[in-house]
């Protein structure tokens, strides 16, 4: 991952809505959350709402994948691990680790 993407991806998440409802997502699991259960469980306002969800599927954070006339929002496990490995890519590259 490259650091223009990684910002990106991080700066998203450096909102606090957007934190919670990225947070929510990965707790309800690989299933995602229909809009509505997110909504009514973190007490977000609909256009708000939409706003931070697209804000998050524009960086790959979340996809939306369409049931009949229900919206789920679902976390993109592989684009969070790839993220975190990202950060974790140069830990300890410099310092001398305690062995």
């Amino acid at each position: 991952m490259e650091n223009d993407i990684a910002a990106k991806k991080l700066a998203e998440l450096g909102h606090i809505t957007r934190l919670l409802i990225f947070r929510y997502l990965v707790k309800v699991g690989d299933q995602g959350a229909p809009v509505g259960q997110i909504q009514d469980e973190l007490d977000v306002p609909g256009s708000t709402l939409s706003h931070h969800i697209s804000r998050l599927v524009s960086v790959g954070l979340i996809k939306q994948v369409r049931d009949s006339r229900i919206l789920y929002c679902i976390p993109q496990f592989d684009v969070l691990d790839e993220l975190v490995e990202f950060l974790k890519s140069e830990c300890c590259t410099e310092a001398k680790c305690k062995q």
